[in-house]
């Protein structure tokens, strides 16, 4: 209890007073001369009037005697402070005062919003212009007129280093609130602000946004940032091709490869015409370290805990690079990037991201495809996970107004307004981050495939266009995962040897940033 709170009972409980500590005093009118009144048998004092009581004091000097300061046999009856009498008095005061003090804790303690100063926010973006988030920080305005919020777009080259440089040196054009990915959180752990409860508590972020979030954004209990959209691989299979084969879309492996051997076209000579499927090799694969993450999940290995895990990893690494070797190939290094030959027709299966949809239908408006959930081992059911993040700097001068306008951003309404927005400048937005927008896109048979397998995605430190800069955690990782693939397909080594050298290399570069 605090010292504020002693005053408070002290005050209440002097109210009643001890009756036999109280002077009594003569009645109005009463001659100070009259005598005592001669003791009487005892009676009971329910029955008649109180005797009359002559204060001492009001005796003059000369006239009192021993006899006169001698209390009546029959003593009054106590008595009452207030209407209510002293007792129930101090109890109903008491009560007022637990009260009081209960209603000042609660005002004190419960928890609101805070409402800061005026601020001005930088908000740093990476691909989309200002047109698309300007209406977000209108209607955040409106609400907040207090608060600036100025976005500026990025350039995605070296924007992890350049972001880094800023909040470390504070200079005055670092970035409040600024996007990363999903896997940075391990080489950001010094410059993301965990968000308070008022933001969104851990619950509700369990409710909202999928498990594969809630392990990469969800350290020690402390939430570090807010995804507006998110992302699959998936299977893109062209139309044209899969009719002309006979072949159904495959859902496993065993039928991928089948699949893809009935739909590769070589010449004479054994050169790949058409390919059925884009593995095996690294660097004319879109998103190879993506695609060898994806079979290490379904493998069973723990992409955080890569150099320990004791996971099938030669059998994946063998399996990749089959597809790129032996006589059965159904690819290799000569052909285009697989993103492009996709687009060109020259490809049958293409394993990407939903954006890539824009770059295919870019190349080639007229190609017709369509989008699957990828193949499965048997048993599994998962995918690999790349998405975006808003996140708060720990150097911020505004955090207050930061975290608020987190606040806004982590709302179903925000979501809602941010897809719509973009999908007003291409053929669909950002996919929905959150569980309960998902059933929204579901009529949508080119983006809901991403979607339907959110709930069972798992992230890795293996993937590209992350923009991390040299050195980073993604392309450190993927130099080598590159080496390997090289190595086997390239020069013969051995699995085994390459997957050591590669558990060495991982372990280094998870060391170096703290992964655990």
């Amino acid at each position: 209890m605090n010292q504020d709170e002693n005053i408070v009972y002290e005050g209440l409980g002097g109210v009643e007073q001890n009756p036999q500590s109280q002077d009594q005093t003569a009645p109005v009118g009463q001659e100070s001369s009259q005598q005592p009144p001669q003791p009487e048998s005892p009676q009971n004092p329910l029955d008649s009037t109180p005797p009359v009581v002559v204060n001492p004091l009001d005796v003059p000097q000369g006239v009192q005697d021993s006899s006169q300061a001698q209390p009546p046999s029959s003593p009054p009856p106590p008595i009452k402070t207030g209407i209510l009498g002293g007792g129930l008095l101090k109890k109903v005061l008491i009560g007022l005062g637990v009260l009081v003090l209960i209603i000042i804790i609660v005002v004190i303690f419960a928890p609101k919003d805070k409402t800061p100063e005026d601020a001005s926010l930088i908000w740093w973006g990476l691909w989309e212009d200002q047109a698309v988030v300007e209406p977000l920080i209108d209607d955040f305005q409106k609400e907040n007129p207090n608060i600036t919020v100025n976005y500026i777009k990025q350039d995605p080259q070296q924007y992890r280093e350049k972001l880094v440089a800023r909040i470390s040196n504070n200079t005055e054009d670092a970035p409040d609130i600024f996007r990363f990915h999903n896997t940075w959180v391990p080489m950001l752990s010094d410059f993301l602000l965990p968000l308070s409860d008022d933001v969104i508590n851990p619950d509700d972020f369990k409710k909202s946004f999928y498990p594969v979030m809630q392990s990469d954004l969800v350290q020690n209990g402390a939430i570090y940032g807010i995804p507006l959209g998110a992302d699959t691989l998936a299977l893109f299979i062209n139309t044209e091709l899969l009719e002309a084969s006979g072949e159904d879309a495959p859902d496993n492996w065993d039928d991928f490869i089948k699949t893809a051997r009935a739909m590769t076209v070589k010449d004479s000579d054994g050169r790949i015409i058409t390919a059925g499927a884009a593995l095996g090799t690294y660097n004319n694969v879109t998103h190879a370290p993506d695609i060898i993450s994806l079979l290490m999940v379904q493998q069973g290995v723990d992409m955080r805990k890569f150099p320990e895990s004791s996971a099938d990893k030669v059998g994946t690494l063998d399996f990749y690079t089959s597809f790129a070797t032996g006589s059965q190939n159904v690819w290799d290094s000569t052909l285009d990037d697989s993103i492009v030959a996709f687009a060109g027709g020259r490809l049958a299966m293409y394993i990407g991201y939903s954006w890539d949809i824009f770059t295919i239908q870019g190349l080639n408006p007229d190609l017709g495809f369509q989008v699957y959930p990828v193949p499965q081992l048997p048993g599994t059911e998962t995918t690999i996970a790349s998405y975006w993040v808003e996140g708060i700097s720990s150097k911020s001068q505004n955090q207050d107004a930061a975290l608020l306008f987190m606040k806004y951003l982590a709302q179903k309404e925000t979501a809602e307004k941010f897809y719509t927005t973009v999908a007003k400048t291409r053929a669909f937005g950002e996919l929905y981050a959150r569980t309960d927008l998902a059933e929204s896109l579901s009529d949508n048979p080119l983006i809901f495939p991403f979607v339907s397998q959110l709930d069972k995605a798992q992230s890795s430190f293996f993937v590209g266009n992350t923009q991390d800069g040299e050195g980073g955690i993604n392309s450190s990782s993927n130099v080598y995962i590159e080496n390997a693939v090289n190595s086997i397909t390239n020069e013969g080594a051995s699995v085994q040897t390459v997957i050591e050298t590669l558990n060495s290399g991982i372990g280094q570069v998870y060391e170096k940033y703290g992964v655990r």
